[in-house]
């Protein structure tokens, strides 16, 4: 995801491939070039010139279970590895990275944009996913992310990989700021198995939310840092429920 268009990609020329009112307001698929944007409300959400923190997300969490050994012998016997949810499709850079790994035992992929799906199964998006659809390991989620994680009786993950805001500190929605408060962790702790990382994509470092995670009783916080062309670097917030 981003907050700004790549800059060198400005003077190429746009075409709106697709534009949909839905349940969460509009989202809009458009070709800039040879990349393709998704823009969710008139806000820039993310585009596929890049990937790089995306594939981190992913990478990231799954290097950390193996740092820690913490998957449980359960976990893995019952479904082949250890199990992942990604919250939001977009382009498809972390189901495709996911898929591609076969330590991965279960993938789920939660995203609430009916656009975003069809634009993956039956549109250009496609060829960023990869086949990831098809997987076996692979499970598409067509809901809200917090209303699924909410949900009493969910499903518990070894890491949640979270892709679905610009950042803590800049939501897409305004129901997505208390996914990132203290109400909001508890549910992402809760939804970890002992041992699980969470792991949160942002446009941006925020010594909030590593405080936020530390409060919420997660250990071994961390930020990693992806430079890119506009300046700031996007950053993985990395973090792991210690029991």
């Amino acid at each position: 995801m981003s907050t700004a268009l790549p800059e060198r990609d400005g003077h190429a020329a746009v075409v709106t491939l697709d534009r949909r009112e839905g349940p969460y307001g509009e989202v809009v698929l458009r070709q800039r070039g040879q990349d393709f944007e998704i823009i969710a409300n008139g806000c820039f959400l993310m585009d596929t010139a890049d990937g790089r923190s995306e594939r981190l997300l992913i990478q990231a969490a799954l290097d950390e279970l193996d740092r820690t050994g913490a998957v449980s012998a359960s976990a893995s016997a019952s479904a082949g590895g250890p199990s992942v949810l990604i919250g939001g499709l977009g382009v498809g850079f972390s189901l495709a990275y996911a898929a591609a790994e076969p330590r991965w035992g279960r993938i789920a992929v939660v995203e609430r944009e009916t656009a975003i799906i069809d634009w993956h199964r039956g549109g250009p998006l496609g060829a960023f996913s990869a086949g990831a659809l098809e997987d076996t390991r692979v499970e598409v989620l067509h809901t809200d992310l917090l209303e699924y994680l909410a949900a009493a009786d969910g499903e518990r993950y070894d890491a949640l990989c979270l892709d679905i805001d610009n950042g803590p500190d800049w939501t897409v929605t305004e129901s997505n700021d208390g996914l990132y408060g203290a109400d909001g962790l508890a549910v992402l702790w809760h939804r970890l198995r002992a041992g699980g990382v969470l792991a949160v994509w942002s446009a941006q470092p925020s010594s909030a939310f590593e405080e936020a995670l530390r409060a919420a009783g997660f250990s071994d916080v961390v930020t990693h840092e992806i430079p890119v062309s506009r300046g700031v670097p996007d950053v993985v917030h990395l973090a792991r429920r210690a029991g």
